[in-house]
C-alpha cells in the first residue's frame, strides 16, 4: 500500500504549486519540505503559508553602565535596579556591560599610566578588582553575582575572598590579586578610561547609562525609576510574565564631577 500523505501537506502543495512538484526558481527542496526551515521556507517562497515555523528571536536590549566602585548612588543602581532586573529577565533579553572607571583621571607619571579617582585611591583599587574580576572570569553570569557582592558589601575592596567562596570558588583570588598588582590591571583601567571618554555625549555624572548604545536624560531617567520596565518596553520579542510592570523607590542623584 503507498504511504498516505497528510492532507496538511497536500493543501500547502496545492496552495503553492499550481502543478505538482512545481518548484520556484531557486527552491532546491521537495514540496513535502517546503515548511521545515526558515531557509527553506524563504529559498521556496512560502513564508506565509508556513506558521509553524519558529520565529527568530528578538535582539537583547544592549545596556551599559559606567560607574565607579564608590559612588553611592551607583552601587544602590547596581545592587537595588540592575541586578534584580537581571536575575528576573529571562537569558537573551538583557545585555549588560559595565565599565569601572566612572569620574576618575588618567595620567602619565614617569612614563606610567596612574590614576585619580573621585573617592580616594580605595575607588581606584575597587575599579581595578573589579575590571581584573571580569577579565579572569570572562562569563558575565559568573563575574555579575561577583561585582554584586563586593558592590551590595559593607566595603567594596576587603571582601574580595568572601565574596569569590560565596559566588565563584573555581576563581583563583591570586590571579585576580595578581592582574590588579600588575601591568593587566592598568591597561584594562586604560582601556575603560578609554571608553568613558569616548562616550558621545560626554558623561556628566554617574551613573552614566547607555540604552542600546545612547544616552539621554529620558533613557537616564526611566532606567533609574523602573529598569525592568524600561526593558520590557524596549524589547521587540514575546514578552515574559514578570513584564507586567515594576515599581521601584527613587535613587539618590548620582555623583558628579
Amino acid at each position: 500500500m503507498a504511504p498516505t500523505v497528510p492532507l496538511a501537506v497536500l493543501a500547502l502543495v496545492a496552495l503553492v504549486a499550481p502543478g505538482l512538484g512545481v518548484a520556484p526558481p531557486g527552491c532546491d527542496y521537495p514540496a513535502h519540505r517546503w515548511c521545515s526551515s526558515r531557509d527553506a521556507a524563504a529559498a521556496c517562497q512560502v513564508q506565509s503559508r508556513c506558521p509553524s515555523l519558529p520565529h527568530p528571536a528578538a535582539e537583547p536590549v544592549q545596556l551599559s553602565l559606567y560607574y565607579e566602585s564608590l559612588c553611592p548612588a551607583c552601587r544602590q543602581f547596581l545592587v537595588l535596579k540592575l541586578f534584580p532586573t537581571w536575575l528576573l529577565l529571562p537569558e537573551g533579553m538583557l545585555n549588560i556591560t559595565l565599565v569601572p572607571y566612572g569620574n576618575a583621571q588618567e595620567r602619565n607619571v614617569s612614563g606610567k599610566l596612574d590614576f585619580k579617582c573621585q573617592h580616594g585611591p580605595e575607588e581606584c583599587l575597587g575599579n581595578m578588582m573589579e575590571a581584573c574580576l571580569m577579565h579572569e572570569a570572562q562569563n558575565f553570569s559568573t563575574y555579575f553575582p561577583l561585582i554584586f557582592c563586593l558592590e551590595s558589601g559593607s566595603s567594596v575592596t576587603e571582601n574580595l575572598e568572601a565574596c569569590l567562596q560565596i559566588y565563584a570558588p573555581e576563581l583563583d583570588s591570586g590571579r585576580v590579586t595578581a592582574c590588579v598588582q600588575g601591568d593587566t590591571g592598568v591597561a584594562l583601567m586604560h582601556h575603560n578610561a578609554q571608553l568613558t571618554d569616548a562616550l558621545q555625549p560626554p558623561h556628566q555624572y554617574v551613573p552614566w547609562i547607555t540604552v542600546n548604545g545612547k544616552h539621554t536624560d529620558e533613557l537616564q531617567a526611566q532606567a533609574e525609576a523602573s529598569l525592568l520596565g524600561l526593558v520590557c518596553h524596549l524589547y521587540q520579542g514575546e514578552k515574559p510574565e514578570v513584564c507586567g510592570g515594576s515599581k521601584a523607590p527613587k535613587l539618590p542623584s548620582g555623583c558628579r564631577r
